[in-house]
């Protein structure tokens, strides 16, 4: 059996671990609450930028040492920027854990961002930025964040753009770097064969010595626009995004709109998957995914298609998304909130999943979810509560389109005039 605590350093730095005795891992997460939507225009893809600076060299370790410390006892080292937070974390054998704990601390609080590693860190974010701009089903994505979130921050690329990448300077990342990841925003996490006394002992001797100071959370609520994007691009297929406003991730509709996303498109039973794939033929890939942060969300469905079945296949997902507003049995119900809590209990046997877990529960909720309570909110979802949020939702007038490909306009189906 888990045990979970929930403890304070002495700078103030919160500490979330769970205890799970029969794990031999265990892995430990530097979360800092900024991510792209704290960035202005000019410094876009700063927190990403800033994320690949912290493995490139400290006082006392080379990013060789640092690769070649975690790879020497086979645990990983990795870190991601979202636009709402980034994470540090490293996953080894319980035995290392003091190891992992000595390297994160150095990383976050001693390295040098040295402007030759800097340049030469920039070369590798360009080709990164490049790789996508080359990658249509990646790509789209981020042309639907932007067009769905028109001029808040929430919708701009993680990674930045080449322009605002090439133009940061050693002196933004240091001013960023003090204002967001030295201030009341930073928390660790940490799940696996540990014992917490342990951790927070040694957290606090590694970490006790920043001084954290409280930063003004941004008060500003994105909106979102509906409408219709076309960018024209020379491509063997067409990649199509349709998104409308969702609850946020705090939100009590949560679990009505993680099976919603379930029945559409979450997975090869999905409605989706089936209608469009398997009965037609039409798609190789078709899902739906949920975008949910602390104050606002999109539920997005994803195409890639021929340019001469576009009319055909964007008319099907609209014809889904009508029948879902006219319900769903009670069988498919059923079945969805046993995928979802299925596919949620296994991905939780992991320590870095539960790592994961106790962070997010930190970061939407202020508190830790039992896992008994989300299967509760699942299991207490009703037809009538699906048919209600799906009925607001799932509305031609609500949509947000992008495409990208070789189509036109006059091939929209008449359902989706009312957002010229």
């Amino acid at each position: 059996m888990s045990r979970i605590q929930k403890t304070t350093l002495e700078n103030g730095i919160k500490v979330l671990t769970e205890e799970m005795p029969d794990v031999e891992s265990s892995t430990i997460g530097v979360w800092v609450v900024t991510g792209s939507r704290n960035e202005t225009r000019s410094l876009n893809g700063i927190s990403h930028f800033i994320e690949h600076m912290l493995f490139k060299g400290t006082d006392k370790r080379t990013a060789l040492d640092i690769s070649r410390e975690i790879e020497s006892v086979g645990g990983v080292l990795n870190a991601f920027t979202s636009r709402e937070y980034t994470c540090f974390f490293a996953k080894v054998l319980n035995k290392d854990l003091p190891r992992a704990i000595d390297l994160l601390s150095d990383i976050f609080i001693d390295s040098k961002f040295d402007v030759s590693e800097m340049e030469r860190e920039k070369m590798v974010v360009l080709q990164e930025i490049k790789m996508v701009l080359d990658t249509p089903d990646d790509l789209i994505h981020d042309l639907f964040a932007e067009r769905f979130w028109q001029k808040d921050p929430i919708g701009w690329s993680v990674l930045g753009s080449s322009k605002t990448v090439k133009s940061i300077k050693r002196d933004d990342i240091i001013k960023y770097f003090n204002e967001h990841y030295r201030s009341g925003s930073v928390f660790i996490t940490a799940a696996g064969g540990l014992k917490s006394g342990r951790v927070v002992k040694l957290l606090n001797s590694m970490f006790g010595g920043i001084k954290v100071k409280h930063r003004r959370a941004s008060s500003s609520r994105p909106r979102s626009a509906r409408g219709i994007k076309l960018f024209k691009k020379d491509l063997e297929q067409t990649h199509i995004c349709v998104g409308v406003p969702a609850p946020p991730q705090p939100h009590p509709e949560r679990y009505r709109v993680y099976l919603m996303n379930t029945i559409l498109g979450g997975g090869m039973s999905s409605r989706l998957f089936q209608e469009i794939r398997e009965k037609r033929g039409l798609a190789y890939n078709v899902y739906t995914y949920l975008n949910l942060c602390r104050d606002t969300g999109s539920f997005v469905t994803y195409a890639g298609i021929s340019k001469e079945n576009f009319t055909e296949v964007l008319a099907l997902i609209l014809q889904e998304f009508e029948k879902f507003r006219d319900g769903v049995s009670a069988e498919e119900l059923k079945n969805a909130k046993e995928q979802l809590k299925g596919g949620m209990l296994l991905g939780l046997e992991t320590s870095d999943n539960r790592m994961m877990k106790l962070a997010r529960d930190e970061i939407y909720f202020g508190r830790v979810i039992p896992v008994k309570d989300i299967v509760k909110g699942i299991d207490g979802v009703t037809l009538k509560d699906l048919s209600e949020t799906a009925g607001r939702m799932l509305s031609p007038d609500k949509i947000t389109l992008v495409v990208m490909g070789n189509v036109k306009k006059s091939g929209l189906p008449k359902s989706l005039k009312v957002l010229n």
